[in-house]
């Protein structure tokens, strides 16, 4: 080998080493920087805060808007992460925070746990007004009470309901009704949605009383009663204070006073009408009142004009299926056992009973 050829091979060696360097410079370089962008913008923030990604976003759009909210540093190397780690972004709202570093991010936006799909477990209970569940799903879904209000009561929301639920007739448009919906929210334990919307809540709920009512389809369609008058007449029987086994004889006595033309004489209508709580104190000018839930009034001869809680699946089976007696009178005690007469005066005598004996609810 001449003298010519060791210089260009000691010429190449160095250049050779000199790219090497070069590049290896630039490799810590970026990757200092690198680690300084994919690192937490603020690791001591505690806020977390929600972020949105909304269907059809590139990944270029997610980083831009990841930095506009400054959860990111830069985009560029966000985007840089994602494409040699290869991973994806799902729509939807997510919870993130200043404290998290890119690839901390990228996993809770790979994971589709965002919060849409976040679940809550509800109970609405059997017996209550639909004023509580309004309050209950307010708390629960962090919706505003007026603005629940004002979809339930939206006409042409109900009738859209009405269109598209086998069991809702017009009956509940009537101006007179309180609340069109009420006894219609079948009680019950819902998992839905942390994200759920009125309608989407509102709807679970219509879902699963039509479910519960199917079985009964085609004793509703020959009864000589309308729908919305058995859970009427399932709401009476729910706040009766009777036992479960006891129900159908309760149904069985309100029909009986239906078909002679009697006035069902419930207290729990009563209690419905001027809006007061079951431990409330009625007086008789509430018992009085002429008011079309009102069954002690003789203003109201007949079932209420609509339900006034939300009856349990018992309440509605013994509405649909009464049990067949002589009886036009119950009472039931602190043990909620029922009594039933055929007279008033034995009923009376019952009454007079249970209070000397201290059986008497008071």
């Amino acid at each position: 080998m001449n003298k010519k050829e060791n210089n260009l091979n000691t010429i190449i060696s160095k250049i050779t080493l000199g790219i090497t360097i070069a590049i290896a410079f630039c490799l810590v370089i970026f990757g200092i920087v690198s680690f300084i962008f994919l690192s937490p913008v603020d690791i001591n923030s505690e806020t977390v805060e929600s972020f949105v990604v909304e269907s059809g976003w590139s990944k270029h759009k997610v980083a831009e808007e990841l930095e506009k909210a400054k959860l990111i540093k830069n985009a560029f190397f966000f985007k840089f992460y994602m494409k040699i780690n290869e991973k994806e972004i799902y729509a939807g709202t997510y919870r993130l925070s200043k404290s998290m570093n890119v690839d901390e991010i990228i996993k809770v936006l790979n994971s589709a746990d965002s919060l849409e799909n976040e679940t809550i477990t509800v109970t609405f209970i059997e017996g209550k007004r639909l004023t509580d569940y309004v309050k209950k799903i307010s708390e629960t879904f962090d919706i505003a009470e007026e603005e629940i209000n004002t979809k339930l009561s939206d006409e042409k929301y109900l009738k859209s309901l009405i269109n598209q639920y086998w069991f809702l007739t017009e009956d509940i448009l009537n101006s007179d009704i309180y609340y069109p919906l009420e006894g219609y929210l079948f009680p019950d334990t819902y998992i839905i949605k942390k994200s759920a919307t009125i309608e989407e809540i509102i709807g679970k709920m219509l879902s699963t009383m039509g479910d519960k009512l199917s079985i009964y389809k085609e004793e509703i369609n020959v009864s000589d009663y309308t729908i919305h008058e058995l859970l009427t007449l399932a709401s009476i029987i729910e706040l009766e204070g009777v036992s479960v086994e006891d129900r159908a004889g309760v149904a069985g006595v309100f029909y009986n006073r239906l078909r002679d033309h009697w006035t069902l004489g419930s207290d729990v209508t009563t209690y419905y009408s001027v809006k007061k709580n079951i431990t409330d104190k009625l007086y008789q000018k509430d018992i009085d009142s002429c008011n079309p839930y009102n069954t002690r009034s003789s203003c109201v001869d007949g079932l209420p004009i609509g339900p006034i809680d939300s009856p349990s699946l018992a309440s509605i089976t013994a509405a649909i299926e009464p049990s067949q007696h002589n009886y036009y009178y119950f009472v039931a005690d602190i043990h909620n056992k029922t009594y039933f007469n055929s007279t008033e005066s034995g009923h009376i005598a019952e009454v007079n009973r249970l209070k000397n004996e201290g059986l008497w609810p008071e």
